[in-house]
C-alpha cells in the first residue's frame, strides 16, 4: 500500500505515471543494497502484478528456471519448469496474452542480475522478449530491480549490447534524507528528538534497512552499540557485504574508498591513483561513476582553480563510521559506544560527521539561506603558503597562514557564502579565538582569490548559536530543524 511507503514522493509519481502511459514501458530501478527498491515496488503495486519473481543468489541456471516455473505457477495456477530462458519468456508472454483483464500488465523481476548465470543466455532471451513482443504492445509495464550496480549499469542502463536503449526509464533510489528518516521513525512511534536523529544519521545515514534494525525501546547510542559493537550485531559485517553485492571486483572500489577516507576534503583523480595504486584508464572512470551513483562519494570542483579538475570526496555516513570505529579489531565490549562518547576521538568524529550530514543536505541549506533564486555552486577552497612566502618579509602576514574552507557557496548573484559547519549539543559558542580565525580566513580568501564578489558568512549548527558579541556578527544561521525540510 502506498500509505506504508515513507517519502519517495517523486519516485511514486514517476512510477504511477509510467504504468498508466499508453505504451509499453521498461523501467529499471537501481541503487545501493538495502535502500528499499523492492519495498517501494511491492508496496506500490501489490495486488496489481500480472507476474513477479525474485532471482536467487548464487544458484545454477536450472534452479533459476525452476524458480521461474514456481513463480509463474502462482499466477496461472500451475506451470512446469522451463528448459531455457527462451522457453521461460515464451511461457510468460503466452500467459499474459491470454489474460482477459484489460489494463496495464505489470511484470516485476527483482534482483535481475542474479538470473544472469554463466552460459544461461538470460540477457539475450530478455532482449528478445522485450523487442519481439512486449515493445509491440501498449500495456506491458516491465519493472526490473537490482542491487548489483555494476551489472545494472553495464547490462541494462548503459548497455551496448542487446538491451541498448531498451530501458524507457531509469530510477536511481537514494538513501533517505533527514526528513524521510524522521518520517520513518515516526511511523513506528519512536520517541527520538531531532538532535538524536541527526546523531543517528551521522552513524548509519539514511539507508532504510539500517534504520529498520533500530529498536524503539533503546536510545540511538544503545542501538548503535547492539548493531555495530556487539558480537553477532547485524551491521558488524555489513561493510564488506554491501560492496561485494554492489560491485563486481569490489577490491578496487574498496581501495578508492579507503584512500578517500585518509583525506577529508577529498582527492583528485591522480591523487586517488597514487594512493590506491590504480591505473589511469576508463575502468577507473567507470568505478568512480558507480561509487557516485550509489551515494558513497560526491564530486565537486575546487573554487577558483584554473584547471577544473574534479575532487572526489567520501560522503557515505556508515562507511565513514565503519572505517573510523569498526574497521580492524572488533570492539565487542559492553557499553563500548556509550563510553566512546567521552573521548576526543568521538568529539573529532562528531565534527566531521556533522559536516557530511550537511553535504548530504545542500538543497535544504540553500533553501534555508533563502538563495534558491540564484545558481549556486558548492565548492571547497584551500590555501597553503609556499616556503618562499613564509621567509619573505614583504609578504602580507595573513598569507603566511594556511586556510581551508570546507563549504562555500558560489552564487550567481555576485555573492559567496562561506559556511561554517559546527556540531555541538546545545547552542554553539563562538569564542574570541575562533572569531579571529574566521576573520583571518576570510581575509586570506579575498587576497588569494582576488574575488570581487561580496562575502557573507553562515553558521550551520544543530541548535543554533549562543548569543554573544561574535554570534551577532554572523549574517545567517541554519539550524538542525531546517535540515529536516
Amino acid at each position: 500500500m502506498k500509505e506504508n511507503i515513507i517519502g519517495r514522493k517523486t519516485e511514486i509519481e514517476r512510477l504511477e505515471k509510467y504504468v498508466t502511459s499508453n505504451r509499453s514501458e521498461f523501467i529499471a530501478i537501481y541503487g545501493r543494497r538495502r535502500v528499499g527498491k523492492t519495498f517501494l515496488v511491492k508496496e506500490l503495486f501489490e495486488g496489481k502484478f500480472a507476474f513477479r519473481m525474485t532471482g536467487k543468489e548464487n544458484v545454477s541456471t536450472t534452479e533459476q528456471l525452476e524458480n521461474f516455473g514456481y513463480a509463474l505457477g502462482n499466477f496461472m495456477g500451475q506451470a512446469e519448469s522451463p528448459k531455457s530462458w527462451t522457453q521461460a519468456f515464451h511461457m510468460l508472454s503466452s500467459f499474459i496474452a491470454n489474460e482477459i483483464e484489460e489494463g496495464p500488465k505489470i511484470i516485476f523481476i527483482d534482483e535481475l542480475p542474479w538470473f544472469d548465470t554463466h552460459g544461461s543466455n538470460f540477457i539475450s532471451s530478455l532482449e528478445h522478449f522485450w523487442n519481439d513482443w512486449a515493445a509491440y504492445r501498449r500495456d506491458i509495464k516491465l519493472i526490473v530491480c537490482g542491487s548489483a550496480t555494476t551489472w545494472m549499469l553495464d547490462n541494462v542502463i548503459n548497455s551496448r549490447g542487446g538491451l541498448h536503449n531498451r530501458a524507457t526509464h531509469t530510477i536511481l533510489l537514494s538513501p533517505f534524507t533527514l526528513h524521510e528518516t524522521e518520517e520513518f521513525f515516526k511511523s513506528f512511534d519512536f520517541p527520538y528528538e531531532r538532535h538524536e536523529l541527526i546523531e543517528c544519521y551521522m552513524a548509519v545515514g539514511g539507508v532504510a534497512y539500517y534504520l529498520s534494525l533500530f529498536e524503539r525501546e533503546k536510545s540511538v547510542a544503545e542501538n548503535i552499540q547492539s548493531l555495530c559493537f556487539t558480537r553477532g550485531g547485524e551491521l558488524v559485517d555489513e561493510f564488506q557485504k554491501v560492496f561485494r553485492s554492489l560491485f563486481k571486483k569490489a577490491e578496487k572500489h574498496l581501495a578508492v574508498i579507503t584512500a578517500l577516507h585518509k583525506k577529508g576534503m577529498g582527492m583528485t583523480r591522480l591523487e586517488i591513483i597514487k594512493e590506491a595504486n590504480l591505473t589511469n584508464n576508463g575502468n577507473l572512470t567507470k568505478l568512480l561513476r558507480e561509487l557516485e551513483e550509489c551515494s558513497f562519494i560526491r564530486s565537486y570542483i575546487l573554487y577558483n582553480k584554473q584547471k577544473k579538475e574534479k575532487i572526489f570526496q567520501l560522503i557515505d555516513p556508515f562507511t565513514l563510521f565503519y572505517l573510523r570505529f569498526m574497521h580492524g579489531d572488533k570492539h565487542f565490549l559492553s557499553n563500548y559506544w556509550q563510553k566512546m562518547q567521552s573521548t576526543n576521538n568521538y568529539s573529532s568524529w562528531c565534527g566531521y560527521a556533522f559536516e557530511i550530514v550537511c553535504l548530504n543536505h545542500l538543497d535544504q541549506i540553500v533553501h534555508a539561506l533563502g538563495i534558491d533564486g540564484s545558481i549556486n555552486t558548492p565548492c571547497s577552497w584551500t590555501y597553503k603558503p609556499t616556503k618562499e612566502a613564509l621567509s619573505d618579509n614583504q609578504v602580507d602576514d595573513d598569507l603566511k597562514h594556511g586556510a581551508q574552507i570546507d563549504l562555500l557557496i558560489d552564487r550567481s548573484d555576485q555573492t559567496i557564502t562561506i559556511c561554517e559547519m559546527k556540531y555541538s549539543r546545545g547552542e554553539y559558542e563562538i569564542s574570541k579565538d575562533y572569531n579571529t580565525l574566521m576573520n583571518r580566513r576570510q581575509r586570506i580568501f579575498k587576497k588569494v582569490t582576488k574575488t570581487r564578489k561580496s562575502i557573507t558568512s553562515a553558521f550551520i549548527t544543530p541548535d543554533g548559536l549562543l548569543n554573544n558579541t561574535y554570534s551577532r556578527q554572523v549574517i545567517r544561521q541554519v539550524i538542525g530543524d531546517q535540515l529536516f525540510k
